[in-house]
């Protein structure tokens, strides 16, 4: 079994009997945007501020990330591409308007944490959202890889 193939057979193998499938892939597609508004909104040294305005630990995560994705699976990495770039577009535009980043972060969030609790399988529940945030990075691979799967494109 390759790398990505193990990731997503453990990911998959603990989310077979999810409790509310529709709620649960909004919590997922959630906490990946609030997670990184909650570190775009972390204060950067001036070293890093002086490289780009759009360098900070948001960004860099979302970068680690990516690279994270490539090393995984390219196909999977390609198709996560307009997903992060989406993700960096609204933390940019959010960070720049009145609505304040941080406040919005951290209701993301906490929404996507309770979605996570509600649509996990049953008997799970706390254990399982712990599970999830410490996959946080693999839980959208997985989503796109059950796309991938179902329109037969190979990952």
């Amino acid at each position: 079994m390759t790398d990505p193939d193990h990731w997503l057979a453990t990911y998959e193998k603990q989310h077979r009997d999810i409790r509310h499938a529709p709620l649960y892939w909004l919590a997922v597609g959630g906490l990946v945007p609030g997670v990184a508004g909650l570190l775009w909104a972390l204060p950067v040294p001036a070293a890093l501020r002086d490289i780009s305005p759009l360098v900070n630990w948001g960004s860099v995560f979302l970068m680690a990330a990516m690279v994270y994705y490539f090393i995984i699976s390219i196909p999977l990495a390609l198709g996560m591409l307009p997903i992060v770039f989406g993700v960096t577009v609204f933390e940019t535009w959010l960070a720049h308007t009145d609505a304040m980043l941080s406040p919005v972060a951290v209701t993301l969030t906490a929404a996507s944490v309770a979605g996570l609790y509600a649509g996990h399988y049953a008997g799970d529940g706390i254990s399982g959202v712990g599970r999830d945030i410490q996959m946080m990075m693999i839980a959208p691979l997985w989503m796109l890889s059950v796309v991938y799967r179902r329109l037969g494109i190979p990952h």
